[in-house]
């Protein structure tokens, strides 16, 4: 129980913390903020983060509570790659509704700058677990290519997930990522195909 209590304390600042990031921009955005709108006392705020800067590698949390709720509206039906391009539509269209460029590239260039922890990278994430369950899936199917891993498909869709996003930031998000992805995302799976 608690255990359960710590996720869900931690969880209410991350929460917090995205929504003013996104509403007010991560610099107007102050701790105690943070810890107003998340119910949480200064302690908690202090016992899981060092700071607002330690929020910037939770966007991955944030990505990861994502799938989670996308995992319940998965059709059993949907072919291996129909369920890949779901998953990147539904969070590509989080992204650019909910998460300004400005914490994107932050984020980003955090983990290129970063000689700790690179939780984008972080293979225990339910991001990969998921990918490796419908790549796996699709193998056994017939529905995806068994030339390559799946070790190694995961990694080609998480990188190609990550250089649109770069992308998107590194151009200002003159264009929507949603669509970009959805003209570029089939042809790059393609390769996974049998």
């Amino acid at each position: 129980m608690a255990k359960k209590n710590a996720r869900n304390t931690r969880g209410r600042i991350v929460n917090a913390a995205w929504k003013l990031f996104y509403e007010q921009g991560y610099e107007d955005t102050t701790v105690e903020e943070i810890i107003d709108l998340s119910r949480t006392s200064k302690g908690s705020f202090y016992h899981y983060f060092d700071g607002k800067d330690a929020l910037l590698s939770t966007l991955s949390t944030l990505f990861d509570e994502k799938y989670e709720e996308l995992i319940e509206q998965l059709n059993p039906d949907m072919t291996a790659m129909d369920t890949l391009l779901f998953l990147n539509r539904e969070l590509f269209g989080m992204i650019e509704n909910s998460i300004s460029i400005e914490l994107l590239t932050r984020l980003l260039s955090t983990q290129l700058i970063t000689n700790g922890e690179k939780h984008l990278l972080d293979r225990d994430r339910i991001y990969y677990k998921l990918l490796r369950k419908i790549i796996s899936g699709g193998q056994e199917r017939g529905q995806l290519t068994t030339r390559l891993s799946v070790s190694e498909m995961v990694k080609r869709y998480a990188l190609c997930e990550r250089a649109l996003m770069y992308d998107w930031c590194l151009c200002g998000g003159e264009y929507s990522l949603g669509h970009y992805s959805a003209q570029v995302l089939p042809g790059f799976l393609s390769s996974f195909l049998p």
